[in-house]
């Protein structure tokens, strides 16, 4: 999702004069910069996250089966995404948006140095750590690019957010090549501390540039009440007493495996948005349009949910692959498995601005697709991509390793499944949101992600040793693809829900 950033309003002018960057504020170089190097730290440590896992102890790696580390990962995927919801209820209720993200940064950085140390309670404390960090910074960095502009019709906002969009694929195209190498080649725990170190030279360029930014970043919108404090300390005491006496019970009776966490956290991750949708529908200040473009928006987040379940495998059972299966040189010139993941943000730099033409090519001639054939469309790009790993995974049967075109392809058509359905998916959610629930319809959308992580996490805990087969792949890929074909039929009536919205 490297290409998803939140398009907040902001009312605060920029400071007059002074030194611009490429002609926008110059605080937009301090996020820039910030992004860059919180991407590539994200970027690099994901790269090796799974291979990591799944490799056996004499080679320096944890020796997990393939099914418990991708289903790690799903986890750790999804709850980046859903702690940005409680990321932005920090900002607006307590630190503001500024102190919000230099606290989120350093505890990215303290994560990455905690998988950096050789022990394995280490690597998984790392993880909680980097979760919770990026849940604090990438709920509220965006937001604050929308500060350093004038207001929503500002004419440069839409061009500082394309910086800054692509300090996010910089980021992530880079990471891989520098970290992935080290990582793999020299070892795996320097490879984690590069992105320690990426993540410090971040923050540190951000504490220095914080001055650029906008006052409104440090304000905090809605502070909380001394009441509202003591009742949210007391709720949260009891929870965290009962969890810390339902896990203590289970690791003194020695039953305790990862599957204690992964389980609970998978089941919460579907559970949470379920209960979101039904406290929406259930709101009585809502008028009946309201109460419509929610059920139509249900349809876009399960679509979205179950693109993310796939799209999302592309750092775990598609980096086990690249790994084990597939023929890591071209020409004679070798190169690591964690390349593969440097392909994405390569494609989406490039393509990118081709389908910001193309949509207004298409719409000055009044043949723009509608968003439900956009995100059809994703859908079915996502499920064929599935359906290309099937084959190469037929192809690489009986020990063969598999020319590495097959996962070009493969990553080439999942980012043109991604550009026709999340940025789309951004706006959808922008125009669906009731007025009550503008602000927190954005984390309600990444809560697809969530969800979907989760629904892989599910699957591949259950199939075990089948994981990563032909079959897996398969059964996938034809899901979405008729989940893509439904949702065409269907299609007419999602557009009745919508109302107004096109």
């Amino acid at each position: 999702m490297a290409s998803t950033t939140t398009l907040d309003a902001g009312t605060t002018p920029a400071p007059p004069g002074g030194k611009t960057f490429f002609g926008h504020p110059r605080g937009l170089a301090t996020l820039f910069m910030t992004e860059t190097w919180e991407r590539f730290s994200f970027y690099g440590m994901r790269a090796l996250l799974v291979i990591y896992m799944v490799a056996d102890h004499k080679h320096g790696g944890l020796g997990m089966p393939v099914a418990t580390a991708t289903a790690v990962y799903s986890v750790y995927n999804a709850m980046v995404y859903l702690l940005a919801l409680p990321g932005g209820w920090i900002a607006d209720r307590f630190l503001g948006a500024r102190k919000t993200v230099a606290l989120g940064g350093t505890i990215i950085m303290i994560g990455h140095f905690l998988l950096a140390v050789p022990v394995e309670a280490s690597f998984f404390v790392g993880l909680v750590f980097i979760a919770v960090g990026s849940g604090l910074l990438k709920a509220n960095i965006s937001t604050m690019v929308g500060h350093l502009y004038e207001g929503p019709n500002d004419p440069r906002r839409d061009g500082g957010f394309t910086i800054f969009y692509m300090g996010i694929n910089l980021g992530a195209f880079a990471a891989p090549l520098v970290i992935g190498t080290v990582g793999q080649s020299v070892d795996w725990h320097l490879g984690f501390a590069l992105a320690g170190i990426g993540m410090a030279l971040g923050l540190g360029q951000y504490l220095f540039g914080t001055r650029h930014l906008s006052p409104k970043s440090s304000v905090v919108s809605s502070p909380i009440t001394s009441v509202e404090k003591s009742a949210l300390l007391r709720k949260g005491a009891f929870w965290l007493a009962l969890a810390a006496v339902f896990y203590g019970v289970v690791v003194l009776s020695g039953t305790f495996t990862i599957n204690w966490a992964v389980w609970p956290l998978s089941i919460a991750g579907i559970a949470i948005p379920i209960v979101v949708f039904a406290r929406i529908k259930r709101d009585k200040d809502l008028t009946a349009d309201d109460h419509s473009k929610i059920r139509g928006y249900i349809w876009f987040f399960v679509v979205a949910a179950v693109f993310w379940m796939i799209y999302d495998q592309s750092g775990s059972t598609l980096s086990v692959f690249a790994d084990s299966s597939t023929n890591l040189s071209i020409f004679g010139w070798k190169f690591p498995s964690s390349w593969f993941q440097s392909l994405n943000p390569l494609y989406i730099m490039a393509l990118a601005p081709v389908f910001a033409w193309l949509w207004v090519w298409l719409a000055r001639r009044m043949k723009n697709p509608s968003t439900t054939m956009k995100f059809a469309f994703g859908l079915l790009m996502i499920g064929a991509s599935f359906l290309v790993m099937m084959l190469a995974m037929a192809a690489a049967t009986g020990g063969v390793k598999v020319s590495p075109l097959w996962l070009a392809m493969v990553y080439l058509v999942q980012t043109v499944g991604e550009l026709t359905l999340s940025p789309v998916g951004l706006s959808v959610t922008t125009k669906l949101a009731p007025a009550k629930y503008a602000s927190q319809m954005m984390g309600i959308w990444f809560l697809a992600v969530t969800a979907g992580d989760c629904v892989a996490a599910i699957i591949q805990l259950g199939l075990g040793n089948a994981t990563g087969s032909t079959w897996y792949f398969a059964i996938q890929g034809v899901a979405a693809i008729v989940a893509g074909v439904a949702l065409v039929m269907y299609r007419k009536n999602v557009i009745k829900l919508m109302g107004n919205v096109h």
